[in-house]
């Protein structure tokens, strides 16, 4: 079964920043436990801008962890499916 992914786009401001890091480790500490892997990028050229990767092996196991997550997704039902490639 292929691998699940949700991405979550955020804007931060610089006053919000020390917050939002306290709640990225909560969001890894949290998924890591639900057998997802959980990443943060912040955009090069745009201080503020996130983006947010949550991955699983499979959608069933990315849903329940959204569903139990103590901050909700914006869009947990757009979901990704790994291509395999040739």
């Amino acid at each position: 079964m292929p691998r699940a992914l949700t991405v979550q786009r955020t804007l931060v401001p610089p006053q919000e920043r020390k917050r939002y890091a306290e709640r990225l480790a909560r969001r890894q500490q949290y998924y890591a436990g639900a057998n997802c892997r959980f990443w943060a990028f912040e955009e090069q050229a745009l201080p503020g801008a996130f983006l947010e990767f949550f991955e699983a092996p499979d959608v069933e196991t990315l849903t329940r962890a959204h569903a139990g997550a103590p901050d909700p997704i914006l869009d947990a039902g757009r979901v990704y499916i790994e291509v395999e490639l040739p």
